[in-house]
């Protein structure tokens, strides 16, 4: 008699730890495993510290935009302006370094990231215009912004008079530039405050569900004021960092863009779910992470850049088509 029990149990416990996987996590993390061992195997630079430090580095301005751009889509918004923040911030620190002081330049960066935050905000919230419009229009009054500040100057900070500005980003800290250490907090307090804090929760719920989290007490549109103007400050943050860390500011907005579609897609590669109430911090920067090998690698083996691009759009293509396959199989 217990022999078909003890069976009948075991059918069903396969299908229920089934059921469990977490696929979006499987999705990154497996490509992302497979990719680092082929360019390990592959090319005899990869692994080296030189190389594997570089590219942390310069990744860590995205990171920092990217892991609080997550916290947007997760309570159920997008912002497309973050590059163009990114890019408001660098010229205003540039400028208010060169014309006044270094501290003076980084307040400016961080201001400028945190108001144009809370005003995408207020007006995706209060005045419900829908954030992919708003946040597209305010990357063009932003750009426009950038372009009237700078007035056709090339801001340099290469003379040695600028030396404890990029101290900020440059100096080293048990081998690593201070930019990674910099994306590593920011990386570890928004994951603490998404996984293990009541705002994190009601992110969830916001993007989720939002009518039943109001029915449920939350302030939805508080949440997501808060979202928008975290990733605001950490779009003036990157600004100020690459600023010191390259010495120079971005002079065309293509730099807008492309820093606004590389964070949306190493979100979206990461498994944050573009509907909303589903993402992880650490996926994104698996995500992030995952593009970067990409370039790394192509760059290292000396493939043509054309089919980098191709490369990207067939992965995100399968990220969201992922996305789709998983709310699917949770009708």
């Amino acid at each position: 008699m217990t022999e078909p029990l003890a069976i009948t149990e075991d059918r069903d416990a396969a299908p229920a730890i089934w059921r469990r996987v977490h696929w979006r996590s499987l999705a990154i993390v497996v490509p992302f495993l497979a990719v680092f061992i082929a360019l390990s195997i592959g090319s005899p630079t990869f692994l080296t510290p030189l190389n594997l430090v570089n590219l942390l580095d310069r990744q860590s301005g995205l990171l920092i935009i990217a892991v609080a751009s997550t916290l947007v889509l997760i309570a159920g918004g997008i912002d497309l302006s973050v590059g163009a923040t990114y890019m408001l911030a660098s010229v205003l620190c540039a400028h208010f370094v060169i014309a006044s002081s270094t501290w003076a330049g980084v307040v400016a960066g961080l201001a400028v990231g945190l108001l144009v935050g809370l005003v995408n905000g207020v007006v995706t919230t209060y005045l419900r215009i829908n954030a992919l419009i708003a946040t597209l229009a305010m990357s063009f009054i932003i750009s426009g912004v950038s372009t009237a500040v700078a007035q056709g100057r090339l801001l340099n900070l290469t003379d040695a008079q600028y030396a404890p500005f990029k101290s900020i980003a440059q100096e080293r800290f048990l081998g690593l530039p201070m930019t990674v250490w910099y994306a590593i907090v920011v990386i570890v307090v928004l994951g603490v405050v998404l996984s293990r804090t009541t705002s994190g929760r009601h992110m969830y719920a916001a993007g989720g569900n939002p009518e039943a989290a109001r029915l449920a007490g939350i302030r939805v549109t508080g949440v997501r004021i808060l979202a928008f103007t975290i990733t605001g400050f950490a779009a003036g943050l990157a600004g100020v960092l690459d600023t010191a860390r390259t010495s120079g500011v971005p002079t065309t907005s293509a730099v807008a863009t492309t820093i606004t579609f590389t964070v949306l897609a190493g979100i979206v590669v990461g498994g944050t779910s573009i509907m909303g109430g589903e993402g992880a911090v650490w996926r994104t920067v698996v995500g992030v992470l995952f593009i970067a090998l990409i370039y790394n690698g192509f760059n290292l083996l000396r493939i043509d850049p054309l089919f980098q691009q191709i490369a990207l759009g067939v992965i995100l293509l399968l990220a969201v088509g992922i996305d789709a396959w998983t709310r699917y199989r949770r009708r």
